[in-house]
């Protein structure tokens, strides 16, 4: 019965009607009057055929309107004409509508889990982000009413305070700077401008900017052997940025006297780069939102070294946008791995 088709449920409605016509009409005739075979037939026949064709409408005017309710439901807002939907008598309509009914209901569910999440997650982004901004703006706050008390008459407390305002009101600019830019990231409105360069001194380059901040904390940042030179095709400006935030992420969770070590490996037309440090490390736990906007793992130290909290982010954003990956791996007190790949330039490789 479970694939029966509609046209069979006619049919053996028809059959059932025609058997007792058949059996009534026999009873009939053996104990009431004589009826001729030929007008049994006939009688039967007539019955047959009309309980089928009545028995057919019906049926299939009853399975349609039931699924043209169903399929309106199901398909609303979609460009399915539920009103046009035809019946085949011969085939599991029933089935059918079960099939799609539970699709959809799965849909829907997934659905419905997505946009908890995407509105779990404007709830934690909104609440990050006004917190990130909310600290310099109290201190801007509290230096402006601290000069305005009095202050500003006492040339070394005036001239203090102004350049901690200052430094507040640049770390809101940073901070609305790498939004912006990773907004612009994630809808593909930054033009990535691809060139052949040489990695190995953009790397020199880049360390050699960090040399007061690696002194003032004790942490050696350096390429892990003289590399000669490597060519990659990529924005050279982009890829400096991902540097930068990947070598200030190592300095700011570094261990006294720590070590930041950048390696290149060459695989085919690859050039895999390594950022490794012995800080301390990452918890499994935070692994899987470690590259999401603002999502600190030690909130209090990173928030203290003035960082946006979305250098992660937007490193694998251009990382991303170049059409290859970045990957990190890390443990708790003991130190991180942060990889990440791109192609190499086939002009000078």
């Amino acid at each position: 019965m479970k694939n029966i088709k509609p046209i069979q449920i006619v049919l053996i409605g028809a059959a059932v009607q025609v058997s007792l016509l058949l059996i009534l009409l026999f009873l009939y005739r053996s104990y009431i009057a004589f009826i001729p075979f030929f007008d049994i037939f006939i009688i039967a026949s007539i019955t047959g055929v009309s309980s089928f064709g009545v028995g057919y409408f019906l049926l299939k005017k009853f399975i349609q309107d039931r699924l043209q309710l169903i399929f309106r439901i199901i398909d609303q807002g979609n460009n399915v004409k539920a009103d046009h939907l035809k019946v085949g008598m011969t085939e599991d309509n029933i089935g059918f509508a079960a099939t799609a009914s539970v699709d959809w209901a799965n849909a829907r569910r997934v659905e419905i889990s997505k946009l908890r999440e995407q509105a779990d997650f404007r709830r934690e982004f909104l609440g990050n982000l006004a917190h990130e901004l909310k600290t310099p703006v109290f201190s801007i706050q509290g230096y402006i009413l601290t000069l305005l008390e009095g202050g500003l008459e006492d040339e070394k407390v005036n001239r203090k305070f102004l350049e901690r305002a200052a430094f507040s009101t640049e770390r809101m600019a940073d901070i609305l700077e790498d939004l912006d830019q990773i907004m612009k990231l994630e809808v593909n409105r930054v033009e990535i401008k691809k060139e052949p360069f040489d990695i190995v001194k953009l790397t020199n380059d880049i360390i050699s900017s960090f040399e007061e901040q690696a002194i003032e904390k004790a942490v050696v940042v350096q390429l892990a052997q003289k590399y000669e030179p490597i060519y990659v095709n990529a924005d050279k400006a982009k890829i400096a940025q991902v540097f930068t935030n990947l070598i200030a992420n190592s300095i700011n969770y570094s261990k006294e006297e720590g070590e930041t070590t950048i390696r290149f490996y060459s695989v085919n037309q690859t050039l895999m780069t390594e950022v490794t440090d012995n800080g301390v490390g990452i918890a499994e736990k935070d692994m899987p939102r470690l590259f999401e906007r603002f999502y600190r793992v030690e909130q209090s130290r990173n928030r203290n070294e003035g960082g946006s909290g979305l250098g992660l982010a937007i490193c694998k954003h251009i990382i991303e946008a170049h059409n290859e990956s970045i990957t990190v791996k890390s443990e708790l007190g003991v130190g991180s791995i942060f990889s990440f790949s791109l192609k190499k330039s086939s002009k000078h490789n």
